[in-house]
């Protein structure tokens, strides 16, 4: 196999003088060990402040909505968050290991261009997440100080990106901070509403079982978390090589699973206590059931970690913009095309806000939904890859050449990934449409299972005739010289453990 250098690829640097910079001077370029730093448990915070805050509550009543009562509603969306958080957490070992940004890693599997496929879906997942965050924003602030949305939307977006340009280390202390916020808000919540019991019997019946609101919970609540798997080494590709898959999968596990879980019952309990409220007004209600005035502390409590998860947005959809830029026309990635991006993706999800109208809310149930059938099939194929077929064995180089070993089309991946996605279809339900399955099934949706099983296993399968020996040969010579830091003849990726 010949292999052609490229003189653009990444190259490690000795950090600047006086440590750390105030502005992250990194994107989608690879960091040297020279610049590692953090604890993994600083992953527990990032990804409980990612998910504990009020878009999350709205995914947590979506059962109790269909017809289900509140306590099996309840275990759906604790089973439903552990199933789906289980993915996206291994994505978050790829960090540590790779020291790259989580998309940029597609290419191995599906080529250098043919990864533009998965980042064009995360980037509209990252630009409606943020729009949607906008209007939630700005209805929740015109419902407590009459602030007009336009402010709302335009102020948002701007503290967005400021706080994203400053990057990967204030992301991870501001997350400390809103953890520390959202634990008390929810302690008190949770004992308090337990001490008050305000649930109906018919609310507690564990017999009154419904299968259809149940599943629908469940995986809603899954793909809510998977919808994660997209951003998560971001956020762990500074830690050391060092750290163990073990230890980065468990924080990050606990830490999304938990304050994904526990926000989504803060809007299972809203839902179930007040059915015909909308989300805001269920929100205060519910609180005001533990003391009065309570329910405007925990909704402002659940507010400001939307700027967070706004500057996370933000954040990975300006590498997002920055590898597909690269696929199409090699770039340097420097501070001020970082920043450019950040507007950029500004800009687009502040026109979707300003654009919307009163069925938007509704409709972004339905754009979940399609999220979770787009990356269903990209996350089975990425964790088949690094775990099983190429077991961290990666040319951080050649993942930046585009003549390099992994091609400019991975037809492996490719496949793998329209046969998983369509294998989807028949089993799909979208709003009032549904496949010909899930028809057959009463309306029951479990595509996420059909997809993940299909796609990983087309995957493995197409990979039995891929020559990894001799990729690996072609991988150790290619970095070589890549880290200063890295003694001679020493392997860049390491194995997972």
């Amino acid at each position: 196999m010949t292999v052609t250098s490229n003189s653009r690829s990444p190259q490690a640097s000795a950090p600047p003088a006086g440590g750390r910079p105030v502005i992250e001077t990194r994107s989608i370029d690879y960091v040297p060990l020279a610049e590692r730093h953090g604890k993994v448990w600083h992953l527990f915070p990032v990804w409980f402040a990612g998910d504990a805050h009020l878009a999350t509550v709205a995914t947590g009543a979506i059962g109790v909505a269909l017809g289900g009562n509140l306590i099996w509603t309840a275990i759906a969306v604790v089973l439903g968050s552990a199933f789906g958080t289980f993915f996206m957490a291994f994505h978050s070992t790829q960090g540590p290991q790779l020291g790259l940004p989580q998309m940029v890693q597609s290419r191995p599997q599906f080529g250098f261009v043919g990864a533009l496929l998965v980042w064009i879906t995360a980037l509209v997942t990252y630009i409606g997440y943020t729009a949607f965050n906008q209007i939630l924003v700005g209805s929740t602030l015109e419902h407590l100080a009459q602030v007009p949305n336009s402010a709302s939307y335009i102020g948002y977006a701007v503290v967005g990106i400021v706080l994203a340009v400053v990057g990967y280390d204030f992301i991870h202390r501001a997350s400390r901070w809103l953890t520390y916020l959202m634990l008390v808000a929810l302690v008190v919540f949770t004992v308090g509403i337990v001490v008050v019991d305000p649930f109906s019997p018919a609310q507690l019946d564990l017999g009154a079982f419904a299968l259809a609101p149940f599943l629908v919970q469940f995986f809603t609540a899954a793909v809510y978390q998977l919808s994660w798997a997209i951003y998560v080494s971001d956020y762990s590709r500074y830690l050391p090589p060092t750290v163990r898959v073990r230890s980065s999968f468990w924080w990050t596990y606990l830490g999304a699973t938990i304050g994904g879980a526990w926000m989504m019952l803060v809007g299972t309990v809203a839902a179930g206590l007040f059915p015909k409220l909308a989300l805001v007004e269920s929100v205060i209600s519910a609180g005001d059931k533990v003391f009065h005035g309570f329910g405007m502390t925990l909704l402002l409590a659940s507010v400001v970690p939307l700027i967070t998860i706004g500057t996370l947005n933000f954040y990975g959809g300006s590498l997002t913009l920055l590898s597909s830029m690269d696929s199409i026309r090699q770039i340097r990635p420097t501070v001020a095309k970082r920043v450019v991006t950040l507007i950029v993706i500004g800009l687009l999800s502040t026109a979707i806000a300003f654009s919307s109208d009163e069925t938007f809310l509704q409709e972004f149930g339905n754009f979940l939904v399609v999220l979770g059938y787009l990356f269903t099939p990209w996350t089975a194929i990425n964790l088949v890859d690094f775990y099983v077929v190429r077991r961290g064995h990666y040319s951080i180089r050649e993942i930046f050449n585009p003549r390099g070993i992994y091609g400019r089309w991975s037809w492996r991946g490719l496949v793998s990934y329209a046969v998983g996605f369509a294998s989807m279809m028949p089993f799909a339900v979208v709003g009032d449409s549904m496949g010909p399955v899930a028809r057959w099934l009463g309306g029951l949706d479990i595509t996420m299972i059909v997809g993940l099983v299909v796609s990983a296993g087309l995957y493995l399968l197409v990979c039995r005739s891929l020559d990894l020996t001799a990729e690996r040969a072609v991988v150790d010579r290619a970095d070589e010289g890549l880290d200063p830091d890295v003694p001679a003849g020493t392997s860049l990726t390491a194995h997972p453990r």
